[in-house]
């Protein structure tokens, strides 16, 4: 395991920004943090990267205790963990010199550093680039160094704040290509956060929600406001503002928020039995391959993501722009 969080808590001012009862994350993974702003997914990862102390609670790292006060160890493990913010900022001189500077510190010989920067350049897309002038590089270019300048520490772990949230396509295709060649080459573990849950599912081995500063189910994916409904017989109905009843079990009364769980949602080509609460027809509008399972966006009034695993995708036959019917079980639905 590399990491292990038990009732880990951070406030500012006498607020909570991360509250997590229980967190595992495992060695030698692509791990991805998915939430909001303000879900602390950046202060999650800076106490992850050793350089935020937390309020309260444990951490362990590769098994091992994690003591806040011990300098000495602060130092070994943030040479294990680096973390890349979403903004990195270089030095102003050469990219060459930005990604050597690691390698100098460490007093790794002259002919050897050469090699290596000019090794790691290659990997993230920059050979072309060692004589420029780092501070007049790209925002996307700008991170591919920063990661370069990364992996000449040698860490056994990564950690990337929005790793690709103000670059271009052509370097958001570049990063997710290096995080993915980092992870499989070096066996290094990788753990980003992101906005993108098409990104997340594409890239990660697992996937971690955050809301409001604690884990969630999926609370990230099919967020609807809505309010609830109570019918003659007392059941309650969460009524979307595309006029879309879903039955709930539920306390909560007036105004609410609810998440569907895109892979509890069933899809089928053929209509589902009236009788059966929460089924719907829509149209299928999207359709995205990630890994092990196919992304199906649906309209029924909103757009619904649904999770469909490839096998059963393939005994669908889909075709974008037909009709299907799909069933909402009362368990996928959270309500908040």
């Amino acid at each position: 395991m590399l990491y292990e969080l038990k009732n880990l808590k951070k406030t500012y001012n006498q607020r909570t920004v991360l509250n997590l009862e229980s967190l595992k994350l495992e060695k030698n993974k692509v791990l991805g943090l998915l939430g909001p702003n303000g879900a602390g997914k950046t202060t999650l990862l800076e106490i992850m990267a050793f350089l935020t102390r937390p309020s309260a609670g444990d951490i362990w790292f590769e098994k091992e205790w994690v003591d806040f006060t011990n300098g000495k160890l602060m130092m070994n493990l943030r040479r294990k963990v680096v973390l890349i913010q979403q903004q990195p900022i270089l030095f102003t001189t050469t990219v060459f010199k930005n990604v050597e500077y690691p390698l100098k510190i460490r007093k790794t010989p002259k002919a050897e550093r050469k090699k290596i920067v000019k090794e790691l350049l290659k990997l993230v897309g920059m050979g072309m680039f060692e004589h420029a002038s780092a501070h007049k590089l790209s925002g996307g270019e700008t991170h591919r160094v920063a990661i370069a300048q990364v992996l000449a520490c040698f860490p056994e772990v990564i950690l990337m704040d929005e790793p690709t949230a103000s670059v271009d396509v052509e370097n958001q295709i570049n990063i997710e290509r290096i995080i993915k060649e980092i992870n499989q080459k070096k066996s290094i573990s990788v753990i980003f956060t992101t906005h993108n849950m098409i990104q997340a599912s594409r890239l990660a081995d697992k996937t971690v929600f955050l809301f409001e500063g604690k884990v969630a189910r999926s609370i990230y994916e099919n967020i609807f406001s809505s309010h609830i409904e109570v019918d003659s017989n007392g059941y309650k109905y969460c009524v979307l503002h595309s006029g879309l009843k879903l039955r709930v079990s539920s306390q909560k009364s007036g105004a609410i928020r609810i998440s569907i769980d895109p892979s509890a949602v069933k899809l089928n080509k053929k209509e589902i039995i009236p009788s059966i609460h929460n089924s719907f027809k829509g149209t299928l509008v999207q359709l995205t391959d990630e890994q092990s399972r196919v992304r199906a966006l649906v309209d029924v009034g909103i757009p619904l993501s649904i999770l469909i695993p490839k096998e059963v995708f393939k005994s669908l036959h889909l075709d974008l722009g037909e009709e299907v019917w799909l069933n909402c079980p009362k368990e996928s639905i959270d309500v908040f």
